[in-house]
């Protein structure tokens, strides 16, 4: 590997083997490299578990033969020709697919603006220690925290190649840093844990050690001494953290290949209302510092942002070229891509945006409700729109939050809940996949 922000070497490999590929009798080729880089380090209770570095580079070759394609992948380019005469030769015997293919020049990516990804500074083991204890120390100073499960400081850097027949060649680097807390509370079989951490594209966008561990340990210590409620229909409000879960369902239901398959509950929703008027989701890879923000899409594609939900109605589908053109329509420029796999579609930087009203004034209103701060397992049915999670929070009575609860379950459809879904005012830009706290309306929760 040469020096981790220099990838010039790569965007060569990545032209040997697309030439290796033509010479060998593909029609089309693209080949992408990946550049991945981390540093972490781990603590407890003020001694140092783990200290890791990992570095890799790993390259990945498509070839189109006709109708038929295969992907091959390595971490070893020592014979770009024998790679390129292995995949050409697997995709002779493959199934025709008459979806596959490279993009047309007019829909590769042009020029684009600086997204102020990369931060060049890279803190070493010492800092993350430092960085990682202090975290720690802080969690374990909030008072009824009994334990520590732990804390970490790491830094990654994460790049793309990707070359095509057609001539686009384009790269990007981008950075990561990050720090997190676990801490207990309680003793014996009353124990509770939460946790809390940050990260950002630069190290100083960061939340700072201290207010990381102790966020980690206030919240551990609020949900001490739960109770059970009865099953009923209630209000269900999320708290930000586990609202965006809601995103990542919604995504997965508009996704081209979920759609062209005719697997999600939502295929036949485009154009019709799906949440409540005012409602607006955006997916923006094209976000300064964003967390998923790049300047191209893994087959290539410009892409910028998009409302897929405009006032509450369906605008579009999370497109990659194969399923844009299985369902008859052009991408949109979502596709992500491995070394060893074909491009998929998916988000980007997707944010459900605020509402008007508080989240406080939101809580006041309700009668009896669940706050949801913490959800288990992955019981969502992309295709019925069925959801059911486990989850933990704090019980709502008079507009207040009474007492902490557990061992519930939240049940409903996801096509219901999106339609009685209310964002609150306090959005912030955090993880990649952002929301407010949100409010549903008549959800069935599962408890004694």
């Amino acid at each position: 590997m040469s020096g981790p922000f220099d990838q010039t070497d790569l965007e060569m490999q990545a032209a040997a083997l697309v030439e290796a590929a033509q010479k060998a009798g593909a029609d089309a080729a693209d080949a992408v490299t990946l550049r991945s880089v981390s540093l972490g380090v781990e603590v407890r209770l003020g001694k140092v578990e783990e200290t890791e570095r990992a570095e890799a580079d790993t390259m990945g070759l498509r070839v189109f033969v006709g109708a038929r394609t295969a992907t091959v992948s390595t971490n070893a380019m020592d014979a770009p020709d024998a790679l390129a005469e292995r995949a050409v030769a697997m995709a002779r015997v493959a199934p025709e697919d008459p979806f596959a293919g490279l993009a047309g020049a007019d829909l590769l990516a042009g020029d684009v603006s600086d997204l102020d990804v990369l931060d060049r500074t890279q803190p070493d083991a010492a800092d993350l220690k430092e960085a990682a204890l202090a975290t720690e120390a802080a969690a374990l100073a909030v008072d009824g925290v009994t334990n520590s499960g732990g804390a970490s400081a790491s830094w990654s850097l994460g790049g793309m190649v990707l070359v095509t027949s057609n001539g686009f060649s384009g790269r990007y680097l981008a950075s990561s840093h990050s720090r997190s807390a676990m801490a207990v509370a309680g003793e014996g079989t009353a124990m509770e844990r939460d946790y809390d951490y940050t990260v950002a594209r630069h190290g100083a966008d960061l939340m700072d050690a201290e207010t990381v561990g102790r966020n980690a340990g206030e919240r551990a210590v609020r949900r001490l001494a739960p109770k059970k409620v009865a099953s009923r229909s209630v209000d269900v409000v999320y708290e930000p953290r586990a609202a965006a879960s809601l995103l990542r369902h919604f995504a997965g239901a508009i996704s081209g290949a979920a759609i062209a398959r005719g697997t999600s509950f939502l295929k036949d929703r485009k154009g019709e209302q799906v949440f409540a008027p005012g409602v607006r989701i955006v997916d923006d890879p094209l976000r300064r510092r964003g967390l998923r923000s790049r300047p191209f899409d893994g087959e290539g594609i410009g892409s910028a942002a998009i409302d897929l939900i405009a006032d509450g109605v369906l605008t579009d589908w999370l497109l990659d070229l194969a399923s844009a053109r299985e369902l008859g329509l052009a991408s949109n420029g979502r596709a992500r891509r491995g070394a060893g796999s074909a491009p998929a579609p998916g988000a980007t930087n997707l944010a459900l945006m605020p509402g008007a009203t508080s989240a406080e004034s939101m809580i006041s209103a309700i009668g009896e409700g669940i706050y949801v701060t913490d959800l288990i397992g992955h019981g969502d049915n992309l295709v019925t729109g069925d959801y059911s999670r486990g989850a933990a929070g704090f019980w709502i009575e008079n507009g207040e939050i009474a007492y902490p609860v557990s061992e519930i379950t939240i049940a409903g459809n996801l096509a219901d809940m999106f339609r009685r879904l209310t964002p609150a005012s306090d959005f912030e830009y955090r993880y990649g996949v952002d929301a407010p706290t949100v409010l549903i309306e008549g959800m069935t929760v599962a408890g004694e």
